[in-house]
């Protein structure tokens, strides 16, 4: 009889060879997950400085000298928290802007409870971003900061911007829609034909699990499953597994969005597009973005699957500055903050361009509208403070 042609021996040997290495890695994944394991989000000390219903202002302490005569203020998201920016030790855009001496602030808009489900778009900007603005303002005895929105949050920062442009020096939006006509992204498909009054009248604040579900569902595979396998083929990675259990808190850590923010940010910027046709109408006043003559720097990711490209490079075309800038990174919605090729695009563009024009000069040949340098006159609005908390 000859030699089988199948060579089992050296099947067996690779079998018993694969079983023995992953029965290390088990265990060294075993060893892992049962020692402490450094997961705090958000660690760089700020002090909250003023407060306004569950909005907090966060002012960070600076880590060097501050090297731009104009404050910073960021604009998260009403959806997910603005701890995003601060996610990790080595991968913290908020560590990035405090070594090159920005003066920076943060709002952290808490936790809406039910008696926030009439708070409107017009509360959020012309109230809650107006005040904060003003006591920065008056802090620093200026007439203007540096503004800068992230997505939804963006979007609320370029309608404050429209509407009190006097009061913004410079303009950054981060994955920020604005265009809302487009069915690039299974998103803007869905909210097109969302009852928005049937969820609110039975809701009242869309709860944070349902806003969740709703996003794993846009993209379940990657976002459902293949991360988890990720995970099973890193779970002996100390640094991967400390990094993976960070990014689950923050996707986790969701507040409710106001109910009748919701409805109005649906109707006129989903189903009318009414924002970049200088139709919405905030606060009695109709946005018009040509009011925007500030300069504007306009970042989006390529391959966000929640605010595509579609979604935000029509805005630099639309508003009334001669200074703009689009840049568009190979990245998505979340990896243009955290990722390690991003951390080397993103942040240090924002400070080379923010340095460019803090007095009022430029070094690039963009053209700009004409602006006024700031005086020390102080914020006309009178904000209200508190105790300054420090943060644990």
């Amino acid at each position: 009889m000859g030699k089988p042609k199948i060579p089992v021996d050296l099947i067996l040997s690779k079998l018993t060879e694969d079983a023995e290495k992953a029965q290390v890695r088990v265990q060294k994944a075993s060893d892992i997950l049962l020692e402490p394991l450094d997961t705090e989000i958000a660690t760089t000390p700020y002090d909250v400085v003023y407060e306004e219903d569950r909005v907090k202002l966060k002012h960070y302490k600076p880590t060097t000298e501050t090297k731009l005569k104009t404050p910073f203020l960021v604009v998260y998201a009403l959806i997910n928290r603005e701890t995003m920016l601060d996610l990790q030790p080595g991968r913290s855009v908020v560590q990035t802007f405090l070594r090159e001496g920005i003066d920076l602030y943060m709002i952290d808009w808490g936790y809406p409870t039910r008696k926030d489900k009439y708070v409107t778009i017009d509360d959020h900007v012309n109230s809650y971003i107006s005040n904060a603005i003003d006591f920065i303002l008056q802090k620093h005895n200026l007439t203007k900061i540096n503004l800068m929105g992230i997505c939804m949050g963006g979007t609320l920062c370029v309608i404050y911007s429209a509407l009190h442009p006097e009061k913004i020096k410079n303009l950054i939006t981060t994955v920020t829609p604005t265009n809302f006509d487009t069915d690039q992204g299974l998103l803007h498909v869905w909210m097109k034909n969302l009852d928005v009054d049937r969820m609110v009248d039975t809701f009242g604040n869309i709860p944070a699990d349902m806003m969740n579900l709703g996003f794993l569902l846009l993209n379940p595979a990657r976002l459902m499953i293949d991360k988890y396998v990720g995970f099973l083929d890193n779970m002996d990675d100390k640094t991967f597994v400390e990094n993976f259990i960070r990014m689950e808190k923050w996707i986790f850590d969701s507040p409710d969005v106001p109910g009748e923010t919701f409805r109005q940010f649906i109707k006129d910027c989903y189903q009318k597009n009414l924002l970049i046709k200088n139709k919405m109408v905030v606060g009695g006043r109709r946005v018009d973005l040509k009011k925007i003559t500030m300069p504007l720097l306009n970042f989006y990711g390529k391959y966000d699957h929640l605010v595509p490209p579609e979604a935000c490079e029509l805005l630099t075309s639309k508003v009334g500055s001669k200074d703009t800038e689009d840049i568009c990174i190979d990245t998505g919605h979340i990896g243009i903050y955290v990722s390690s090729k991003s951390q080397k695009e993103f942040a240090p563009k924002i400070i080379k361009w923010l340095k460019e024009r803090d007095d009022g000069k430029k070094e690039t040949k963009v053209k700009k509208a004409p602006s006024r340098k700031a005086t020390d006159k102080k914020g006309k609005k009178e904000t209200k403070t508190s105790s300054p908390n420090k943060k644990k």
